[in-house]
């Protein structure tokens, strides 16, 4: 791309005229600078045009008709926040010359989805009567009972079993092992990897026993998924977002504690590279070598009794070539499926750091994925104050801390009108309540954002080979830190601008408080407020000028406990959300004006006007003036009392309905299903298999209603059906599945 001198045309000028020109004051160069602006747009959009030829390089919204000129098909629009047609445009001659192979199909389903795939060939797992010159060795009728790795995987994508034949169709997802029938297995739900994650320690003080969860759950682990190095080969477990399951995991590191001993180079499928998860002794400087790590079962009595979780030894005995054997330590043993960490008898670690991949349905609540779209909104202004956080680093005076309440304490001491930022730099957990003396104060005129963001340091332009940090760069990406405590925040009363506060990609395992004063504007976006254990909350007060009257409350693609605001407070917005109150009133706001959209409401909502779309509400809704709003493709439970409503769910579905038992049954069948309403399932709020069409796609865009309406599933899975068909050889019929 060309790039012109600012002033060139000026420059072109005659030497007498520019003279002329400055005698009177450079009209003519502030002219031509405003020519020369025009050319240079011209200049780049010629420059963008050539770029535009390409598939690699050109704009988004020209990948659509490059597909058009090789003939693609039209696919439903999906976001490209989630999924761009770069990809299967890209890939099209390729997949055409490629035409019914199994890994061109697998390549497919992944480029039109965006979703992990793997293909399979169900005529290859058919127990068939095999010829002689055409023999399977692994095609064996009767399973290995001994293989216990093989038999885990029976019914999964993954499945090498000689099956019956089953001679239902494959289109509809009831059939599957027969000889024109491929399955397409997809994992909708992402891997989420943390690094420097504190685990949680079962008793206190700790006696060696930790869960990996910092809210001490018992949580799947989540393959971190490595990257396929041949577009000819298939997804293999190592390659997609599956739960971790334990007898792989033992037999590949039992694999590595043998090829240690015998003195071969050991070959691992999960630990090679970037291992699935890893765990590091406070004390120490590096993680624990992975041929010290036990896979284990530690499930058995609650985590509170000490007799539970049986401990590993200390080491194992394993042969050497020469017939002899060696002792291996054994530091650390491990439960993927509970999320559970043992170490011996007698060691007993103050404090342990891991590193996992925890399974979710997309960027929602606290998580470590990039988040710079959001913290570009939260603040008005530019940052004239900043201070990190850090359990690890060092302490640097007036730039980085070590505790929360030390950062609050020094932005409590700024003036009314600064714009701050802390920014807690890691995924620890920080063991205090911002409550009582360590509460947050919002002066007036003042914006504070507190985000989870690494704060780099960068060169110094004035002092060469010297390394600072900028006032207001952060890299808001990677990280989820721990609040284990409440917060308290109190906007000072009196003023004539009430200030604000932004939190950005905190996991709060605590409630949140708005105390009595004069706050304008609370955003918690990209936040955990983890339900059961904690919430938001707004002080009632009954002094003039301190009731929080002029307050907006924002949820912003957050997971939150109930939320309870007093009367006065004038306005509430959720926001791609998820509130759960487990079956109480989940929004408890009877002066609000409500706006919720794409969210999932699980439980009751009392509010005082309503305008909603695209929601799922589990539990009676009723507005206090119902004259104003509207609630639009949205679930709305029986015994709401609703502003009006439009194409809303069951609804529809019983005024299609016959006579009174048919709208009865249209009642019970339009009705959400899920996968798992238990905070920290990795199905938490995901639609089940089960949910009614009406809800799956329901939505206006015709995505399902609730908190997960921006991946689009429904088109995702639309635009794969209406793909598949072109690239199947003739006579098959092709089946998709969903693994997670």
């Amino acid at each position: 791309m060309s790039t012109a001198t600012p002033g060139r045309l000026y420059e072109l000028l005659p030497v007498v005229y520019r003279l002329r020109d400055a005698d009177r004051g450079e009209p003519l160069r502030a002219l031509l600078a405003v020519i020369e602006t025009e050319v240079e747009a011209i200049r780049s959009d010629i420059d963008a045009l050539y770029d535009d030829w390409f598939i690699e390089t050109c704009q988004d919204w020209v990948a659509t008709y490059i597909g058009d000129l090789l003939g693609l098909r039209s696919l439903h629009a999906v976001s490209t926040a989630t999924l761009s047609e770069r990809a299967r445009v890209a890939n099209t001659l390729g997949y055409r010359r490629r035409k019914g192979t199994l890994a061109m199909l697998e390549g497919l389903a992944r480029d039109v989805t965006d979703w992990p795939a793997r293909a399979v060939e169900f005529f290859q797992v058919l127990g068939t009567t095999q010829h002689l010159d055409h023999l399977r060795p692994g095609n064996v009728r009767t399973p290995d009972l001994r293989d216990t790795d093989r038999l885990e995987l029976l019914d999964t994508p993954f499945d090498a079993a000689a099956h019956s034949v089953d001679v239902r169709r494959i289109a509809d997802g009831r059939g599957r092992h027969n000889i024109p029938n491929v399955g397409l297995f997809l994992w909708r739900l992402q891997s989420y990897f943390i690094e420097g994650v504190q685990a949680r320690a079962v008793a206190d003080p700790s006696d060696g026993r930790f869960t990996v969860s910092p809210l001490g759950l018992d949580a799947p682990m989540v393959n971190r998924p490595q990257t396929e190095t041949s577009v000819a080969s298939l997804a293999g477990e190592e390659n997609v977002p599956g739960p971790l399951r334990r007898r792989a995991l033992y037999e590949d590191l039992e694999a590595v504690r043998r090829a240690v001993a015998g003195g071969r180079t050991p070959r691992p499928r999960f630990f090679a590279g970037s291992p699935v998860f890893s765990i590091q002794v406070e004390e120490e400087d590096e993680p624990i070598p992975a041929d010290q790590i036990l896979i284990c079962d530690l499930s058995g009595p609650p985590v509170a009794t000490p007799e539970g979780w049986p401990r590993p030894p200390s080491s194992r005995s394993y042969p050497r070539p020469d017939g002899s054997t060696v002792d291996l330590p054994v530091r650390v043993s491990v439960d993927p499926v509970l999320g559970r960490v043992a170490f011996p008898a007698g060691a007993t670690p103050a404090g342990v750091r891991v590193g996992f991949a925890h399974g979710f349905s997309g960027d929602l609540g606290g998580g470590p994925y990039d988040r710079t779209e959001s913290t570009s909104e939260a603040l008005l202004g530019t940052v004239d104050w900043q201070i990190g956080v850090s359990r690890r680093a060092d302490p640097v005076p007036g730039q980085i801390v070590n505790t929360l309440s030390q950062a609050v304490a020094a932005w409590n001491d700024q003036p009314p009108g600064t714009i701050g930022v802390i920014a807690v730099m890691d995924s620890a957990t920080y063991r205090e309540s911002l409550t009582g003396g360590d509460q947050v104060t919002i002066a007036d005129g003042s914006q504070l954002l507190i985000v989870a963001a690494g704060w780099p340091e960068t060169e110094d332009p004035e002092t060469p080979g010297r390394r600072r940090r900028t006032v207001g760069r952060f890299v808001p990406d990677g990280l989820r830190p721990h609040l284990l405590g409440d917060l308290s925040l109190r906007g000072a009363p009196g003023g004539s601008r009430p200030g604000t506060l932004a939190v950005d990609g905190l996991l709060i395992e605590g409630r949140v408080t708005v105390l009595a004063g004069d706050l304008g504007r609370l955003r918690l976006a990209h936040c955990t407020l983890v339900p059961g254990r904690g919430g938001l909350r707004v002080n009632p007060s009954t002094a003039d000028g301190s009731r929080n009257e002029r307050l907006s409350v924002t949820l912003d693609h957050s997971v939150c406990g109930p939320v309870d605001l007093t009367d006065v407070v004038p306005q509430l917005a959720v926001m791609d959300s998820v509130v759960d109150a487990g079956g109480a009133v989940a929004l408890s706001a009877p002066g609000s004006a409500g706006d919720v959209q794409r969210s999932t409401v699980l439980g009751g909502s009392v509010l005082q006007t309503l305008d909603a779309g695209d929601c799922l509400f589990t539990g009676p809704v009723r507005p206090a003036r119902r004259q104003r709003g509207c609630v639009r493709f949205s679930f709305v439970p029986s015994g709401s009392a609703t502003p009006r409503r439009y194409r809303c769910q069951p609804d529809d579905a019983v005024r299609q309905a016959g006579g009174p038992a048919d709208q009865d049954l249209a009642r019970a069948r339009v009705s959400p299903s899920f996968t798992s309403l238990r905070f920290g399932d990795p199905g938490y709020t995901q639609l089940g298999p089960t949910a009614p069409r009406e809800i799956r796609t329901g939505a206006e865009n015709g995505a399902e209603m609730g908190a997960w309406n921006s991946l689009r599933q429904a088109q995702r899975e639309a635009n794969l059906r209406a793909s598949v068909d072109e690239y199947l050889r003739f006579g098959l019929e092709a089946g998709i599945f969903f693994v997670t």
